[in-house]
């Protein structure tokens, strides 16, 4: 009898002791000290806490209380009003504890995503980077960096935490994204942070979630044939799960992208891949944000025209809503190294698209020339252009990198003269030219620009299957 009254008050004791005993407030890794959150918007402050805890957030800057309660599994959210851009404020979240976060500032936040032309920072031995550190002292720049990972399932929360920019700081964080927040800060006149979440070598397929690949038949036969390497994933969602679903509760300006390179080998694939991997990120963010991303470079690779078809894919991909995509054929120094050395001027375009499309700045050049329409004139081609009212200009001698080929396919080389904003192409060889290309390979570097600066676009006219065309280049 002493026993079962021992324990009936021992497992009384203890039921009230569990009961009494309340979990600890919590947050994701992204809602900390030194953090940039999106200026003049709802933005949604999140955690977890004991189910149905009371929780409190209260911004400085305006010391309202918002107040909620966690949910049955113990999950919290609320959203609050951010001011116009500015700080360092703080903000407290009060449950059970108390966190006070610190140097809070207000302004735009971009996300920067890719492969290794996006993760490349100084510490990859740049140049451009190691000239720029002592002018890396900014604290109105903030850099957030997720750690390589992967997940099966899409998760919650991230490891990293927001650090000030210094030269330390900048010289381990995207060389492209610094280069692009900098202009940003500059031009606006805001802070900006920079949400860094890639990872070198990846397909795009890695990007986007799992369900959107396997209910497309094209998607999953293109993604059965991305070769296995053992430095990073190539099965689908698995980047997105555990690197870019954990930050898709925080508001975000918009995204910007340098991807492509492993995508090649099944570029037929890429541009549906691509917009619904864009769509998937706008869905989880429930923000319709503007999406900038970098046309790859060209390169030597193994295999003849991939590197155009997968640059052909990116192009019709920029026609879907809201998004924008820079040419950088110019800023190779050498079509051997897949990583070429210039990442400011890749910044800069990319900080100039974003200014102008989505800040409304006037006056400033971001889209490159790109082939509108062509007209045969006896025995040439004219070939006009969209964005090249200004006219166009050859750098080093007349126009490169045009071919021409008549009724048997075959493409020839071909002289090109620039009529204002078109280009008349022709070659003493083909008597009735059908078709012309401009930089359709994988190493051509053209001298084409607009009067603004801006190179080219590549193109090309025919409609012949790659595998029919008897390419001389």
């Amino acid at each position: 009898m002493k026993n079962h009254i021992f324990f009936f008050l021992f497992g009384n004791l203890a039921l009230t002791l569990t009961c009494s005993i309340k979990a600890d407030v919590r947050l994701p890794s992204i809602i900390g000290d030194h953090m940039v959150l999106q200026k003049e918007s709802n933005v949604t402050i999140w955690g977890w806490a004991n189910p149905a805890e009371k929780v409190q957030v209260i911004p400085s800057w305006d010391d309202s209380i918002t107040e909620t309660s966690a949910d049955s599994g113990g999950s919290w959210s609320v959203s609050i009003l951010t001011p116009n851009a500015g700080g360092p404020y703080s903000m407290q979240v009060a449950g059970s504890n108390s966190i006070e976060l610190k140097d809070i500032l207000i302004g735009e936040v971009w996300v920067c995503g890719g492969q290794s032309n996006m993760e490349w920072s100084g510490n990859h031995g740049l140049q451009q980077c190691k000239d720029e550190a002592p002018n890396a002292n900014d604290p109105n720049i903030r850099f957030f960096h997720i750690p390589k990972t992967t997940a099966r399932f899409p998760q919650d929360r991230c490891e990293g935490s927001w650090e000030v920019c210094t030269p330390e700081e900048m010289m381990r964080f995207s060389a492209v994204g610094y280069f692009f927040g900098k202009q940003l800060r500059q031009k606006l006149g805001a802070p900006v942070g920079l949400i860094n979440s890639n990872w070198g070598g990846t397909p795009a397929e890695v990007w986007t979630p799992r369900e959107l690949v396997e209910s497309d038949s094209e998607l999953q036969v293109a993604a059965s044939q991305i070769q296995p390497f053992a430095w990073w994933p190539k099965d689908a969602g698995l980047c997105y799960n555990a690197m870019i679903h954990p930050i898709t509760s925080y508001r975000i300006a918009g995204a910007i992208w340098y991807q492509g390179e492993s995508n090649v080998d099944i570029a037929y694939a890429y541009e549906k891949l691509f917009t619904k991997m864009i769509g998937a990120w706008r869905t989880a963010w429930k923000q319709n944000f503007p999406f900038y991303f970098v046309q790859i470079a060209p390169y030597s690779y193994g295999k003849p025209s991939v590197c155009p078809l997968l640059r052909e894919a990116q192009t019709k991909s920029a026609s879907h809503p809201n998004t924008g995509m820079v040419v950088i054929s110019d800023l190779v120094d050498d079509v051997k190294n897949i990583h070429p050395n210039n990442k400011r001027d890749v910044g800069l375009r990319l900080a100039n698209y974003a200014l102008s499309a989505t800040y409304g700045h006037k006056n400033i050049p971001h889209r490159s020339p790109q082939y509108s329409r062509m007209e045969i004139e006896g025995q040439k081609i004219r070939v006009f252009f969209d964005n090249a009212e200004s006219g166009l200009v050859a750098r080093g001698g007349g126009p490169n990198e045009f071919y021409v080929a008549g009724e048997n396919g075959k493409f020839l080389p071909a002289s090109a003269t620039i009529d204002g904003s078109t280009v008349l192409v022709f070659t003493e060889k083909i008597t009735q030219p059908v078709a012309v290309r401009f930089g359709f390979s994988n190493t051509a570097i053209p001298n084409l620009f607009s009067n603004e600066g801006l190179p080219v676009n590549l193109f090309r006219t025919d409609q012949y299957l790659m595998s029919n065309l008897k390419d001389t280049h």
